[in-house]
């Protein structure tokens, strides 16, 4: 059965992460997504490798699943005219160049919105379209530390290797293209309504500060920003990573009734009825206290020994496991996450399925990222109706 967005067509001309990761989340639920890109160059993460599955680097394939990719140069006229042919004819632009920077190609909104008024434009800046920054690039790392992140992610501060740490992936980048994927449905369905498409504005500092969710609110609401904990958590105790004799695991306690369990599996059942430590908050302000005492408690036991007498009595809590062992874990593999892809050059290609399940619409991971401009001609003859000898005339001319 066809995604619940088969009946979407999507142009994308964005690169890297954040736009791309938009734009697959869209082709994972069905839409049709033509990727424009550089001619004899492509996408930048193109060329992000090692590693490499043949010429394909990891992180292009990473975030270009289910896409058709075309090129063209559209700092030519020739080539200007090609993408708003194809923007004539779309549901969904999504771009991320720097403010303004498509406008001398008369690929902007307000463009584009002139030949198709039901236009969904969606665009993925640093920092906004409007406001004192707007004019900056953006990149995560930058973000991550600009947007506050970077102030609650790492070691605090007197403690061995403290300072602040960005996370191990873009999830500024990864947050903003699902927020984008989000804010393009939402104006579809608007469009839906209304018959009238409209200009989405994504900015990543935004979203950074966005989906710092409670640490942003603990700041807004007790006035005092939050600091480095290392792996614990600013509102619950014990929440954290603990060693045991062999190695460590994630001991993760979310009310009362689980800490009396945990206590009652370490043989210190005394422990839930201390008034020190019988409620959460009792616990996060004698945190140091507590902490120090789990971790004598936890450094008597294997890890497999604790993960399978707490999971019994149903206390949450888990190992800490390398990349390799996610995806050779079975109830990984029994979610069917790691995928397969039929390539054109490879083979096939590993892939990270999407996570949406759907009931009624299924999702159906059956085509691998793009070789660079895999698909242009096929497009051009398909959506713009020109000939193999119009093709080639472009292609002699350098425009695809």
């Amino acid at each position: 059965m066809a995604g619940p967005l088969s009946h979407i067509k999507v142009l994308e001309l964005s690169r890297v992460l954040a736009g791309p990761w938009a734009a697959q989340t869209l082709a994972d639920l069905g839409a049709d997504v033509i990727k424009v890109e550089r001619p004899g160059a492509g996408d930048d993460t193109r060329a992000w490798g090692p590693p490499w599955a043949g010429d394909q680097s990891a992180y292009f394939l990473s975030a270009n699943r289910g896409k058709r990719s075309i090129t063209i140069d559209f700092e030519r006229p020739e080539g200007q005219e090609l993408v708003r042919k194809l923007a004539a004819q779309a549901d969904v632009v999504i771009e991320n160049f720097k403010v303004g920077g498509l406008v001398k190609y008369g690929l902007d909104y307000d463009s584009l919105k002139a030949i198709n008024p039901k236009l969904v434009y969606c665009s993925i800046t640093g920092f906004g379209q409007t406001g004192p920054y707007r004019n900056r690039a953006g990149y995560d790392f930058m973000i991550q530390g600009m947007g506050g992140l970077m102030s609650v992610t790492g070691q605090p501060d007197g403690e061995p290797g403290a300072g602040p740490v960005k996370v191990g992936v873009a999830v500024t980048d990864i947050f903003t293209g699902l927020y984008a994927a989000i804010g393009v449905m939402g104006a579809l369905a608007h469009r839906e309504r209304t018959g009238q498409g409209q200009w989405v504005d994504l900015a990543l500092l935004d979203v950074q500060v966005a989906v710092l969710a409670n640490q942003a609110m603990n700041c807004l609401v007790g006035g005092t920003a939050p600091q480095r904990l290392g792996n614990a958590h600013p509102n619950i105790v014990p929440y954290q990573a603990f060693p045991t004799r062999d190695g460590y695991i994630i001991l993760a306690v979310g009310n009362d009734g689980q800490f009396a369990k945990f206590a009652q599996v370490a043989g210190r059942p005394e422990l839930a009825k201390d008034e020190r430590y019988a409620t959460n908050p009792a616990r996060v302000a004698h945190r140091k206290e507590l902490v120090a005492l789990l971790e004598e408690l936890l450094l008597a036991r294997d890890s497999a020994d604790w993960l399978g007498a707490l999971e019994a009595v149903g206390v949450p809590c888990g190992p800490i496991n390398d990349l390799s062992a996610v995806f050779a874990d079975p109830h990984v593999q029994a979610r069917n996450i790691r995928q397969d892809l039929p390539h054109p050059v490879l083979g096939t290609v590993p892939t990270v399925a999407s996570p949406i399940h759907y009931s009624e619409t299924p999702l159906v991971h059956d085509t691998a990222p793009p070789t660079l401009g895999q698909h242009t001609d096929a497009v051009l003859a398909e959506a713009l109706g020109l000939s193999a000898a119009d093709i080639a005339e472009l292609r002699g001319k350098g425009v695809v």
